[in-house]
């Protein structure tokens, strides 16, 4: 077994798309529409569905806003340059609503991005800046 994806309701997919592919760097896997559901589905990810969890956002045709709730925490990817990573979002256009620092009662270093629908991205330091590998890895070169 494995977890294959995590569906997120959107508003508007186009600038769902562009946060996600051009600002978080994933690519869109597949996009299909579903006339007779009135809904469209795109999955996105950093990697083949085969072998990667990805994220499919749902845009329900005539919807353009959702009340999020109070039991939606986040989604998280691993970065091996917080710093660098944050910088790069903001440069495309990105919204950064928490600098990268040490987590609250603790000393891994995350940071916090929010997407257009409002849903938040947590960022995670991966391993440490001193130890973080010389070549990059597909993460750190998506983001």
């Amino acid at each position: 077994m494995r977890l294959l994806h995590t569906m997120l309701r959107v508003g508007n997919l186009e600038e769902s798309l562009k946060f996600y592919c051009d600002v978080l760097g994933m690519t869109l896997l597949r996009k299909k529409d579903y006339p007779g559901g009135e809904f469209t589905l795109a999955f996105v990810g950093y990697g083949d569905e085969a072998d990667h969890t990805v994220l499919e956002l749902t845009h329900n045709w005539g919807t353009d806003r959702y009340n999020l709730g109070d039991a939606y925490g986040h989604i998280a990817i691993g970065v091996d340059d917080i710093y660098a990573t944050c910088n790069l979002i903001k440069h495309r256009g990105g919204k950064v609503v928490r600098e990268p620092g040490p987590m609250k009662h603790g000393s891994t270093v995350i940071a916090f991005v929010e997407d257009p629908d409002g849903y938040k991205v947590e960022l995670i330091q991966l391993g440490t800046q001193e130890s973080a590998p010389e070549k990059q890895t597909s993460t750190q070169m998506a983001i």
